[in-house]
């Protein structure tokens, strides 16, 4: 064999010329016309020829993605919520990780494009100036609101800034522009970074920008914990949310953080001047004389601008919600540093409400001492009796983005005390002067207007039942207060003239939207029945849900009815009420209603079903959810947060063992494993006591060539029996 391999690698060479590296050998030439060569044996040659493998290139987007970035995130979000406390100071290694870079370039198209991207469907161009914009960061080369050069662009800017003219990049670097790409990106991932950083520290009193909490949470646990307050203390510091010393902002962010990289890119986004232009009256007139305009064609990858129905609810956006912090190039950065810098307001109001408890046996309510243990449910009739010296004292506070709310149970002096030292605080920490004004102390019979619903308190008279000495069950009326948490009816007048839809204030008197006037009934209407449903879930936890939804669908159904009277010629909602019925659902074009040639257009799908205006009676308006909320409510993803970090620490096991040794019980575990190891032990047994049956068919035994084994199977039987 070995002769035979020596002699044809002693051909191959005959037929080449061979040059020897210090890799191995190169054949310079090969002559396959020579009745010595094969082509098969060459294959095996080269087979032998040792391969070197290159080592991975570091700037190879495919070699940094080791994991995927939801899992990293995940993995954030645990870290800090199992130590909430901790000084952070290793961020810049977050910052390394390009799977974070990847997810951020995803949630960032997605808002561009109007599309999520999957990862395998990123360009690997794409990739590659993602990773040039990530060692920008890292080594300090990235500046914030650039015009002109950009490391990674939209995929949807297809501008060539290199062949435009001067007069076009005048006009880029100085009027107003949105927000870079490659600036979202940034943002984003320190967003990433950021969030879970401040959410496992943030306290439990704020719901404004934050996951998992939204207006609808504030109205629950208003309803849930605010009962019994006499004097409210309303605030406005929305003034901060317009902007902050920068030195202010990163002192707030050096308490929990310390790595500078972070810090400085933050505060070169603060610092960084953003580029405003004015508009001149003469371009605002030009504007309003052009009537007619071009239709935009939207191009494949540009998103579809937001439908009617959805421009017209953010309208009734209430005064506690409309303003969004934007702070120089922070972006989306802008309401968590927002909330960084009120979180030290929230903790000293805790302290405050933690003071001021000072509980009395004497109350029905809050007798306890902790003043956690509530007896009964205080958003439920229940006698509260009036503020006394012998009366419990107790204080309850939240805040929705710049808005504060304090109750108070007390005299009206401890109310304005705290008022006072409120506004000590906002002028020491957040150099913002304050007055009486701005925090008005209102009783709760006159109506505290916050997030458009009314906080009042309703007399009522239940009837208690009890039973007496001897068994006779005596009822009587009581005297007690009801919470009530109402829309404002007023308010939503006055949004809706806000968007031209009615006018007057006594008598509102709808107005006709000349701005769906091309569209079709059937798309009109599914406008505003989105835009109806989107209110039902508004006004989920107002007491008079019905009566406000029912109000809305009115006006929108007379708006609608004028709309059409002045589309289709026909003079008056009277008209229009005959020919398309109530709801509206009748096509109003031919005037005859519904038409045998409808129905059979209709059939046929050659004819748009038009679906009818939704509630238009109050009793299709559903009720309203008075679904209590938990005492020490939490979001359902801090919930399996905290429950995830718990069932992982092993001290959790341990407890929960000795706990079922204690009660003499048996872990469904420990069951199981009690089972098989009884079968494995008597299976034995169970196949001895079969075969001492007689059943031979069942064990398929002779018993004639295995006498000698039955004997010692019933030998082993009697032993087990002994």
């Amino acid at each position: 064999m070995h002769r035979g391999v020596f002699i044809f690698a002693h051909r191959i060479f005959a037929s080449s010329s061979v040059v020897r590296t210090s890799s191995g050998f190169i054949f310079s030439e090969l002559n396959p016309l020579k009745s010595s060569f094969h082509g098969f044996p060459l294959c095996r040659v080269f087979s032998f020829v040792p391969a070197h493998r290159r080592a991975p290139d570091p700037n190879d987007p495919s070699n940094l993605m080791k994991e995927d970035g939801i899992s990293a995130c995940s993995q954030m979000w645990i870290e800090n919520f199992r130590e909430p406390d901790r000084i952070v100071s290793n961020l810049t290694t977050y910052l390394q990780k390009f799977e974070l870079w990847v997810l951020a370039y995803q949630k960032v198209c997605a808002d561009e494009m109007g599309s999520y991207m999957p990862r395998n469907a990123i360009q690997r161009s794409a990739l590659e100036d993602l990773l040039a914009l990530r060692n920008a960061v890292l080594d300090s080369r990235f500046n914030w609101g650039a015009r002109l050069k950009f490391f990674i662009k939209s995929p949807k800017d297809k501008t060539d800034y290199e062949a435009l003219s001067k007069r076009k990049i005048k006009a880029i670097l100085t009027t107003t522009q949105p927000a870079a790409f490659q600036d979202k990106i940034v943002q984003e991932v320190l967003f990433l970074i950021l969030e879970p950083i401040y959410e496992a520290r943030f306290s439990p009193k704020s719901y404004a920008f934050r996951p998992g909490r939204n207006a609808h949470t504030v109205l629950r646990v208003i309803r849930r914990h605010f009962a019994g307050y006499l004097w409210y203390v309303k605030g406005d510091l929305s003034t901060i949310l317009d902007g902050m010393k920068v030195g202010a902002v990163i002192n707030a962010l050096m308490r929990d953080i310390r790595d500078k990289k972070v810090i400085d890119l933050i505060k070169s986004a603060l610092v960084t001047p953003v580029i405003t232009s004015k508009i001149d009256e003469g371009e605002k007139k030009k504007k309003k004389k052009r009537k007619y305009q071009k239709k935009k064609v939207l191009a494949e990858d540009e998103p579809k601008p937001d439908p009617y129905w959805l421009e017209t609810f953010f309208g009734f956006a209430p005064e506690e919600a409309v303003k969004n912090p934007s702070w120089g190039h922070c972006g989306i950065l802008s309401p968590l540093l927002a909330n960084i810098c009120l979180d030290e307001l929230d903790h000293w109001m805790e302290g405050k409400i933690k003071d001021f408890y000072s509980p009395s046996k004497s109350d029905v309510i809050w007798n306890s001492p902790e003043g956690e243990a509530d007896q009964g449910n205080t958003s439920w009739p229940e006698f509260v009796p009036t503020s006394g010296p012998d009366k419990t004292r107790k204080m309850d506070y939240i805040r929705y983005g710049g808005h504060i709310l304090i109750g108070v149970r007390g005299p009206r002096a401890d109310a304005a005390t705290l008022r006072k030292q409120l506004i000590e605080f906002c002028d020491e920490k957040y150099m913002l002067k304050l007055d009486s004004e701005c925090l008005p102390i209102e009783h709760i019979t006159k109506g505290i207007m916050f997030l458009d619903h009314v906080l009042c308190r309703r007399v009522v008279y239940p009837t208690l039942r009890y039973t007496a000495s001897g068994g006779k069950i005596i009822s009587e009326k009581g005297v007690g207060t009801l919470l009530s948490v109402t829309a404002s009816l007023k308010q939503c007048i006055k949004q809706f003239r806000k968007l031209s839809f009615i006018k007057g204030d006594r008598d509102p008197d709808p107005q006709p939207c000349f701005r769906m006037f091309h569209a079709t009934q059937a798309h009109t209407n599914s406008q505003m029945n989105k835009f109806l449903l989107t209110i039902v879930e508004w006004y989920k936890y107002a007491d008079n849900r019905r009566k406000v939804v029912n109000f809305c669908s009115y006006i929108l159904r007379g708006s609608l009815a004028k709309l059409y009277a002045a589309k289709y010629k026909l003079r008056s909602r009277a008209k229009v009420y005959k020919i398309g019925a109530r709801n509206l659902s009748r096509p109003l074009k031919e005037k005859k209603g519904q038409s045998p040639e409808y129905h059979n257009l209709l059939r046929m799908g050659l004819a748009e079903s038009i679906d009818g205006l939704k509630f238009t009676r109050m009793s299709l308006v559903p009720e309203t959810d008075y679904t209590p909320l938990p005492n020490n409510w939490r979001p359902d993803h801090e919930k399996a947060l905290l429950e995830f970090i718990m069932l992982e620490d092993p001290r959790t096991l341990e407890e929960q063992r000795r706990c079922i040794r204690e009660l003499g019980l048996v872990s469904p575990q420990d069951y199981i494993s009690m089972l098989v190891w009884n079968y494995k032990r008597n299976a034995t047994m169970d196949q001895m006591s079969l075969m001492n049956s007689g059943d031979h068919r069942i064990l398929g035994l002779n018993l004639g060539s295995h006498g000698s084994k039955s004997k010692e199977l019933e030998e082993h039987d009697q032993a087990a029996e002994v």
